[in-house]
């Protein structure tokens, strides 16, 4: 159990270093609420973070905008 902690911990921090400061601050922000960082996309112009809690998710623009209901296909 604590190697897949270890994995999932170097994981977020890998996805971090793919965010900008306006992006860094929207995703503290999220964390405070339950969000967790799930993955960063690279779209055409520029990232978006996607993060989740529970059945909710959120996304982060470029700009460090968040969007509570974006258009976001999860897979499992």
């Amino acid at each position: 159990m604590s190697h897949e902690r270890r994995q999932m911990d170097k994981d977020i921090h890998f996805f971090w270093d793919d965010l900008n400061l306006a992006q860094k601050f929207s995703v503290a922000e999220l964390q405070r609420f339950g969000y967790d960082l799930l993955f960063v996309r690279h779209i055409a112009n520029g990232s978006m973070a996607v993060l989740a809690s529970g059945s909710k998710v959120a996304a982060i623009d470029i700009e460090g905008q968040i969007d509570i209901e974006p258009k976001v296909v999860l897979r499992h």
